[in-house]
């Protein structure tokens, strides 16, 4: 991990007194200020987007605003036949790895995309290959995890091969789903290929589209097709309003996810094995905690067989974000007898992308001796001091000690990720500390921030619209103050930036 400090990470660069200063700004008064700078932005060349953000900064405290689970596009199919090159052409950008070497895809599998001015989450199974005698079972595998978790599939068969048995294979799958499925064929790059194409009718799944992702040709009359049945919510993670508040249990394999559960539960409820990866599908229990109901989704790792090793991980991250996109907060357990690993650090950051509340739980803590509790404290330091904001219990998922410590901290976290500062009150902080440390000027050019506003809550995201782009530095010091003042303990925060010019006269 590389720690990214900078002048303004200096405790001695900040005042203390702030919060007593914003104490003392009357609500009228910062509500009054607000409404001038916001006035102020009509000398600036605004879009719509702009527009929409102010409107809704006008909300007050109440205005909660939840941001839908975007639709999501699963790509399937056998290795090589181009789902990576698909993926960076309907993405518009290269994201996916291409080689032609088949199965080179492996740990990034989901993207957020845009088209036609609506936006979703791309899902590329890739290619992955264990060997050469499981390729049919891996390839049906991830494509009955992807379908599981789709609004509508993609499958990609290589129209100059023809279809193979592994793509029979996964095409039996496909018939069963009741989601809509596209049949892709790819590689046709040009008029003479088409007739290829054309002989895939015969798998069953309707009308073949005759895409060449290398070259562009079909892709976006294909993508008008997908968008005229995509929903414009997710169905498979939509977001569910009231009702008990969704935990996901995060962490690498045999870290103790399903005696947690258990524990919590007061009753087995889900296989426990000393075998990593026990868990199959992510579990939706209703637990009684703290007095509370809560519904928790188990998300170990997907079952391990022998020809699937090294898939099961590929297949865990898929259920992991999918959990994700069905919770509100996620508990990351960390096993305190290894020390802290990449793995642990990926899953902490798949939560910080999602955008969900965070709690990290120190399980085994009971099998803790003076000398690893120093290291952890290291390790703890060095890794994840960029989450030093989460809430954190020390419990034993085994024994059930200290697990009555989970449910203040999943309050609190919640608490924050539900948390919306009113217009008035932001200006009020940004002015106060725009004063007192301003932005240092860059290539003769001082940016300013005309006026801020939090245009969604769950996560709390902040919109500055200013005259110039912010350093990193100084927008990570803004949210450090924000911190400070307002809490935000178990928060993710987002603070995006918009730079905008004064009309022309």
């Amino acid at each position: 991990m590389t720690d990214q400090r900078d002048e303004y990470d200096d405790e001695e660069t900040v005042d203390d007194d702030l919060a007593e200063r914003l104490a003392d700004v009357d609500d009228d008064l910062a509500d009054q200020r607000a409404a001038a700078l916001r006035s102020g932005l009509s000398d600036y060349e605004l879009d719509e987007d702009d527009l929409e953000v102010l409107e809704h900064s006008a909300e007050g405290e109440e205005g909660i605003r939840y941001l839908p689970a975007l639709p999501v596009i699963a790509i399937v199919g056998r290795p090589n036949v181009g789902k990576s090159a698909l993926v960076n052409r309907i993405l518009g950008r290269r994201e996916a790895v291409v080689e032609d070497t088949p199965g080179v895809t492996r740990d990034r599998v989901s993207y957020k995309g845009e088209f036609l001015d609506r936006r979703f989450t791309l899902v590329d199974t890739g290619g992955w290959e264990p060997d050469a005698r499981g390729i049919d079972a891996s390839v049906a595998a991830q494509a009955e995890v992807a379908i599981d978790l789709c609004d509508v599939v993609m499958f990609v068969v290589d129209a100059t091969v023809g279809a193979t048995a592994t793509d029979e294979h996964v095409v039996r799958l496909l018939r069963k789903t009741k989601k809509p499925v596209f049949l892709v064929a790819n590689k046709v790059d040009d008029a003479r290929q088409e007739p290829e194409a054309a002989a895939l009718w015969n798998l069953g799944l309707g009308e073949p589209y005759p895409v060449s992702a290398l070259h562009g040709r079909g892709v976006a009359d294909m993508l008008e097709e997908v968008f005229k049945v995509l929903p414009q919510v997710s169905a498979v993670a939509k977001d569910e309003f009231g009702g008990p508040r969704r935990v996901a249990i995060l962490g690498r394999p045999n870290v103790g996810k399903s005696s947690l559960l258990n524990k919590a539960a007061g009753e087995e409820r889900v296989v426990v094995n000393e075998l990593a990866g026990t868990t199959r599908d992510p579990v939706d229990e209703q637990i009684e905690l703290g007095g509370k109901i809560w519904r928790f989704v188990d998300t170990a790792g997907i079952r391990r067989r022998v020809h699937l090793q090294q898939g099961a991980d590929f297949y865990a991250s898929l259920r992991t974000q999918a959990a994700l996109e069905k919770a509100e907060v996620a508990v990351v357990l960390l096993d305190v007898s290894q020390p802290i690993s990449e793995q642990d650090v990926r899953i902490i950051d798949l939560v910080l992308e999602s955008g969900r509340a965070l709690v990290l739980a120190y399980n085994k803590w009971d099998l803790l001796d003076d000398d690893r509790r120093r290291y952890l404290e290291r390790e703890i330091e060095k890794d994840l001091h960029h989450v030093a904001w989460a809430p954190r219990v020390n419990i034993s998922a085994r024994t059930g000690r200290h697990l009555e410590k989970l449910v203040p901290a999943l309050e609190t976290a919640l608490e924050s990720w539900d948390t919306r500062i009113a217009t008035g009150k932001f200006n009020a902080f940004l002015t106060e500390l725009t004063q007192e440390h301003p932005h240092p000027v860059r290539g003769g050019k001082q940016p300013r921030i005309l006026f801020g506003t939090q245009a969604a809550s769950r996560p709390p995201t902040f919109v500055l619209f200013t005259t110039g782009f912010l350093d990193p530095g100084y927008r990570r010091f803004i949210q450090r103050r924000l911190r400070e003042i307002y809490g935000f303990e178990g928060s993710p925060i987002v603070v995006n930036m918009r730079v905008r010019e004064k009309r022309q006269r």
